[in-house]
């Protein structure tokens, strides 16, 4: 070669020497046989490399990939007919992050019920302490809230049931459903729902029911305005309509798993949703 300059192939080649598992001093090696100046070589292969050996490092602290709840949609159908006679509509699907979009979920007098059975029980909402394995008050988190124990109704159980069939999860697997209510102003600000295996209170929380792989997020009642479910690394919202519902898993609890999402404030109006949180076995 007679100028030494990084070429676009040049960083190419590189990259397909890393991703073929060669190591940097073998590839440093084999460019200063081709008559590559060392300086130039070493300073072309430190520039190609920082990324690809940045995202090399996260992945391999990943932790492993586990089952996690799949609705039926292999056949990308319109609809599904649930075994207890609810047609729930496929709106959205997305496969990285997995995120769907149902409609019609739950009915309005569904949605209204749950509304009057939490009501008298509101506080304000708490999110996990990864550090100690309890809940606390957080600033991120502006609503109010509370848990119905899981199948503490008939109307609890006969909606549990349904996800289950929904999203070919075992209703026992289900954390109780959790009711919030969002006034203007108020919001959730992105965050992951999975626990951090790093955090030293997330041993405690495993015990019961191991990870959280999969999240539901049902509409009450449709705002005035804002409220919506985002997903800021695809920036994609889910607007709240009555009835509809969001659904995302995540595979593995780690941020390549792009599961982050949040609840962006109500601008007008107010907002309710129920969550279930799903688990990787029984939880008690």
């Amino acid at each position: 070669m007679s100028t030494q300059t990084a070429t676009p192939e040049l960083r190419l080649w590189i990259l397909e020497q890393a991703q073929a598992g060669h190591s940097p001093d073998a590839v440093l090696q084999a460019m200063r046989q081709s008559g590559w100046d060392e300086d130039i070589a070493l300073a072309a292969l430190e520039h190609t490399l920082e990324g690809f050996l940045a995202e090399h490092a996260r992945l391999q602290e990943c932790p492993l990939a586990v089952p996690v709840p799949e609705p039926d949609l292999a056949q990308s159908p319109a609809e599904l007919c649930l075994p207890d006679g609810q047609v729930v509509r496929v709106v959205a699907s997305m496969r990285d992050p997995r995120v769907v979009v149902f409609a019609d979920l739950l009915s309005s007098e569904e949605c209204e019920a749950l509304r009057q059975l939490a009501a008298p029980r509101m506080a304000r909402s708490e999110t996990v302490d990864n550090s100690t394995g309890g809940s606390e008050v957080n600033a991120a988190r502006t609503s109010a809230g509370m848990f119905f124990g899981r199948g503490e109704t008939a109307l609890i159980e006969r909606i549990e049931q349904r996800i289950a069939a929904l999203l070919r999860w075992p209703a026992e697997n289900g954390e109780g459903l959790q009711i919030l209510h969002y006034h203007p102003g108020a919001e959730y600000k992105p965050h992951y729902d999975y626990f951090d295996p790093a955090q030293p209170g997330s041993a405690t929380i495993l015990k019961r029911g191991g990870q959280r792989v999969g999240t539901l997020v049902i509409y009450l009642n449709t705002p005035e305005a804002g409220g919506g479910t985002t997903f800021p690394d695809v920036h994609f919202e889910v607007a709240p309509i009555q009835g509809h519902a969001v659904f995302f898993s995540y595979d593995r609890a780690h941020p390549s798993s792009r599961s982050l999402h949040g609840g962006a404030p109500v601008i007008t109006g107010e907002k309710w949703v129920a969550t279930k949180w799903l688990r990787e076995r029984r939880f008690d």
